[in-house]
C-alpha cells in the first residue's frame, strides 16, 4: 500500500512502498510544486529505483529556477540507498 499526502504547509508525506506502480500517482503531486518543498520519508518502508527517477526529475525541475527538494526522516534503509546512489548530493537530507 502506498499513501501520499500533501498537508498544505509545503510537506509531502510518503508512506508505505514507492514502487514502479505508483510514479505516476506521484509525478502528478510533485509536478506543481514551483517552490521549495519538503518531502517527509517517515512512513515510506521502500523506494524503488523508479521512485527514484520521479524525485530526481522533481528535483532538476525546480533547480532550474534555484528551488529543491529537502528530504526529512528517511529511515536508515533508505537513507543508505540514497548515499550509494549519490543522491545525498543531489537532495538536501535532514
Amino acid at each position: 500500500m502506498f499513501e501520499i499526502v500533501n498537508d498544505g504547509n509545503g510537506t509531502i508525506v510518503l508512506k508505505g512502498r514507492f514502487d514502479a506502480s505508483q510514479t505516476d500517482r506521484v509525478r502528478e503531486v510533485l509536478e506543481h510544486l514551483t517552490d521549495n518543498s519538503v518531502l517527509d520519508f517517515e512512513g515510506l518502508d521502500y523506494i524503488s529505483s523508479a521512485g527514484l527517477g520521479v524525485l530526481l526529475g522533481t528535483q532538476k525541475r525546480l533547480a532550474g529556477s534555484g528551488k529543491g527538494l529537502k528530504l526529512i526522516r528517511l529511515n536508515n534503509h533508505i537513507r543508505e540507498i540514497f548515499r550509494i546512489a549519490g543522491f545525498d548530493q543531489v537532495f538536501e537530507i535532514e
